[in-house]
């Protein structure tokens, strides 16, 4: 399911070609772990992308690791179905209720670094998310929770401070082009 899912997605950008590209490659590398996180080097991610049905709020989360707003996401652990994961994902990490997505397409892959950090008192190396992203929305007027031990806020976020906001460079061009591609699918 999730390989026809890479392998349908219609690069947008010479960028996204060249992670699609990788991503494939790893996934016929390491087809027996590139869903769970046995695979050291590199294994598949899902993030979800949640902007409000007016498309002027992102809701996001404070990342406990590193201390930023992102966008909600996680390991496939072993789910070839990676639209369930960005959305289990994103309630789980928001507590926000009625999360849905815009399109059930992929709406963008990436490669993602991943530095060596600490989490739940074990290290875990450095490696990469091959990450599967999907455009998703949500009522802004339900209540949010925090995840203990992922997240320390939850919020919606305006759309048009996003970067001032979110204060991470290197995930500056993949929230503006999903941000867009929202936006176009809510006709905004």
């Amino acid at each position: 399911m999730y390989l026809d899912d890479i392998k349908a997605y219609v690069p947008q950008s010479e960028a996204e070609a060249a992670d699609k590209e990788q991503i494939l490659y790893y996934v016929n590398q390491y087809p027996d772990t590139i869903l769970t996180r046995e695979n050291k080097a590199a294994h598949i991610t899902a993030s979800g992308f949640v902007v409000s049905s007016d498309g002027q709020w992102v809701l996001m989360a404070h990342h406990n690791i590193y201390k930023v707003w992102a966008w909600t996401g996680g390991h496939a652990d072993g789910e070839a179905d990676l639209l369930s994961v960005a959305l289990r994902e994103a309630a789980e990490e928001t507590g926000a209720a009625h999360i849905r997505p815009l399109s059930e397409s992929v709406a963008s892959v990436e490669i993602l670094p991943v530095w060596g950090h600490v989490k739940r008192g074990e290290y875990v190396p450095a490696h990469l998310h091959l990450n599967v992203s999907y455009l998703l929305t949500a009522d802004r007027d339900g209540p949010l929770k925090v995840r203990e031990g992922e997240n320390t806020k939850v919020a919606w976020l305006p759309a048009d401070r996003l970067l001032e906001l979110t204060n991470e460079w290197q995930m500056d061009e993949v929230y503006i082009k999903l941000l867009k591609r929202a936006r176009r699918l809510l006709g905004v």
